[in-house]
C-alpha cells in the first residue's frame, strides 16, 4: 500500500516544477509593451461606423486556452505532429539593418500572436548569409538549444523561408518543431478563410508549401508490391512499385489540380458581376494595402458595409465589395481586398490571383498605409511590389495614411515628406474622409462628354453599344437613320465615335 507521505511529497514537487516554469515564463523578455508592436492598442468598434460586425461573435468563439503543452521532448520520436503554436520562440538573422531586422521580428511576433501563439523570446544573429545547413551558426543553434530549453518552448519559428534539410538539421538540434515564417502565414489564412474560394486558394496554397517539404519515415520509405505479385501471378509481373512518400505526392498532385480546376469555376461568376458594372459603366475602386492598416475599417466608414474589424493581421481575406457615391452624386464600387505582408509567400501570391484581380480591374487605388507603424515606407514598397505583379501599377493611386488620430504634427511632417500628396484619414474617428471622397472623385472617369449622332438603321450595332455603355437621353428616327443624343465618358465616347466610323 503506497504511503500518504509519498503521494504527498510527489505533489508537491509537481506543484514546485509547475510555479517555476510560470514564474520563468513570467520573466521572459517579450516584444513590446505587453504585445508585439505590430499591433496597436484595441478599438471599441461602434455599430454606427462599422456596421453590425455580425463575424465578431464566431471570431470570438474560438479562443486558446492557455497552460497546455504537448509534453514533448524531442519531435523526432514521433513520424507526424500536426502543426501547433503554443509558446514560441524567434530566429532571425541580419546583414547590416539592425532596425529593421527587429521590426521584422516583431511583426513574426504579431503573426505569431495572430496564430493563437505566446512569444516567449526571440533572438537575432547578425552574419552576412544564414547558414546553409542551420541557418543560424553553430554557436547560436546551441544558445537557442538552451534558451528552449529553460524557457520550455514548443516551437522555433524563424523569420524567413526554410529549406527543408534546414528545418530538419535545426529541429535535430534543438528537438522541438521547427516552422518559418511562410508556414505561421497560411496557418493564420486557414483559419480565417471562409468562402468557397478563399478556402480553396488556402488549401492549394499549403498542399503547394508542404509538397517539397514531405519526409518519410520507416515505412513510409518501403515499396509496395508492383503488378499482381500479391496475387500469385508468379513471374514477369513483379516491379519495383512506388513507396508511401511516392504516392503521397501523387494524392497531393491530383488534389492540386483539382482545386486549380474548382477556382477556375468561380470565375465566370465573378466575371460576370464585373461585366454587369462595366455594362453599366459604374467604376470601380480597389482598397489595397498592407495587413492591419485599417482597410476594412475605411470601407465600414465609407460604405456601412458591416465587415469585421479587428486587431489582428490578415483577420479579413475575402474580398467585399460595396457600393458608394461621390460628393456629386456618382456612384462608385469599393472593393476591399486581401492584406499584404513583407515577404509575403509566393504560393499565395499565386493561388489569391484571381482575388487580386479586383486591383487590377479597378479604376482607381485607395493605397491604406498604417500612419503609426514604425516603418511605413517599407509598407509602401512591398504593397506596390505586389500591385506592379498583377499588372496595376499604371493605374492612379491615392495614397492614405490611416490613423491619423495617433499622429503628432512631426510624424506627419515625416509622413508629408513621404508621399506629398497623401490624404490624412482616421476611421476612428472620421478625420479626412470626405477630403479622401473629394479625390477619389476627382480620379473616377467623368460622364462629360455629350454626343449627337445620327446614326444609320443599318448599324444597329452602334445603336446597340450605346445604350449598353453610355447614358441615352434621347432618341429620334429620322428619314436618314435614328438620332441619339448621349453622354458618356471620355474613353465610352471615342469608342462609339470609333465604331460608328468603322
Amino acid at each position: 500500500m503506497t504511503d500518504t507521505r509519498d503521494i504527498q511529497d510527489t505533489s508537491d514537487r509537481e506543484i514546485d516544477r509547475v510555479l517555476a516554469a510560470d514564474e520563468a515564463r513570467a520573466t521572459t523578455r517579450r516584444f513590446g509593451t505587453g504585445r508585439a508592436e505590430a499591433l496597436h492598442e484595441e478599438e471599441t468598434s461602434t455599430a454606427g461606423r462599422d456596421g453590425d460586425q455580425f463575424d465578431r461573435e464566431d471570431r470570438a468563439a474560438l479562443r486558446r486556452v492557455s497552460g497546455l503543452s504537448t509534453e514533448l521532448q524531442d519531435v523526432t520520436e514521433v513520424e507526424y505532429r500536426q502543426l501547433r503554436l503554443e509558446n514560441v520562440v524567434l530566429i532571425g538573422v541580419y546583414d547590416r539593418d539592425t532596425e529593421d531586422a527587429e521590426n521584422s521580428l516583431r511583426e513574426l511576433a504579431a503573426l505569431a500572436e495572430t496564430a493563437g501563439a505566446t512569444v516567449l523570446d526571440g533572438l537575432l544573429q547578425r552574419r552576412p548569409h544564414p547558414d546553409p545547413s542551420t541557418y543560424l551558426g553553430r554557436g547560436k543553434v546551441q544558445e537557442l538549444a538552451d534558451i528552449v530549453a529553460a524557457l520550455e518552448a514548443d516551437t522555433v519559428v524563424a523569420d524567413t523561408e526554410l529549406a527543408p534539410s534546414q528545418r530538419r538539421a535545426l529541429e535535430d538540434r534543438v528537438k522541438v518543431k521547427v516552422i518559418d515564417r511562410t508556414a505561421v502565414i497560411l496557418d493564420i489564412f486557414s483559419q480565417h478563410a471562409k468562402s468557397r474560394e478563399g478556402r480553396a486558394q488556402v488549401e492549394l496554397a499549403q498542399l503547394e508549401y508542404l509538397l517539397p517539404r514531405l519526409r518519410g519515415w520507416g515505412e513510409s520509405m518501403s515499396r509496395q508490391a508492383g503488378g499482381q505479385a500479391a496475387g500469385g501471378q508468379g513471374m514477369g509481373s513483379r516491379g519495383p512499385g512506388e513507396t508511401k512518400i511516392e504516392l503521397d505526392r501523387r494524392r497531393i498532385h491530383d488534389r492540386m489540380a483539382k482545386l486549380r480546376k474548382q477556382i477556375k469555376g468561380f470565375a465566370p461568376a465573378r466575371e460576370a458581376k464585373r461585366a454587369n458594372r462595366d455594362r453599366f459603366e459604374v467604376p470601380s475602386v480597389a482598397i489595397a494595402g498592407y495587413t492591419n492598416a485599417g482597410k476594412s475599417s475605411l470601407l465600414n466608414r465609407l460604405t456601412q458595409a458591416g465587415v469585421l474589424v479587428q486587431n489582428q493581421l490578415f483577420a479579413t481575406l475575402d474580398p467585399t465589395v460595396r457600393r458608394s457615391t461621390t460628393p456629386d452624386g456618382r456612384e462608385f464600387t469599393l472593393a476591399d481586398t486581401v492584406g499584404f505582408v513583407r515577404s509575403l509567400p509566393t504560393q499565395l501570391v499565386e493561388a489569391f490571383r484571381s482575388t487580386l484581380e479586383e486591383v487590377g480591374a479597378s479604376d482607381v487605388i485607395v493605397h491604406v498605409v498604417d500612419g503609426a507603424h514604425p516603418d511605413p515606407g517599407a509598407q509602401l514598397a512591398t504593397v506596390r511590389d505586389v500591385i506592379g505583379e498583377v499588372g496595376a501599377r499604371e493605374l492612379p493611386e491615392i495614397v492614405a495614411f490611416n490613423k491619423a488620430d495617433l499622429l503628432d504634427d512631426d510624424r506627419t511632417l515625416l509622413l508629408r515628406g513621404l508621399e506629398p500628396d497623401a490624404v490624412f484619414v482616421s476611421a476612428h474617428t472620421g478625420e479626412g474622409i470626405d477630403e479622401l471622397r473629394q479625390r477619389i472623385a476627382d480620379l473616377l472617369p467623368q460622364w462629360d462628354v455629350e454626343l449627337d449622332l445620327l446614326v444609320p438603321y443599318e448599324r444597329g450595332d452602334v445603336v446597340s453599344l450605346a445604350h449598353e455603355k453610355a447614358r441615352v437621353l434621347e432618341t429620334e428616327y429620322e428619314e436618314e437613320g435614328t438620332r441619339i443624343r448621349l453622354v458618356a465618358t471620355d474613353r465610352i465616347a471615342r469608342l462609339i465615335q470609333a465604331a460608328l466610323e468603322k
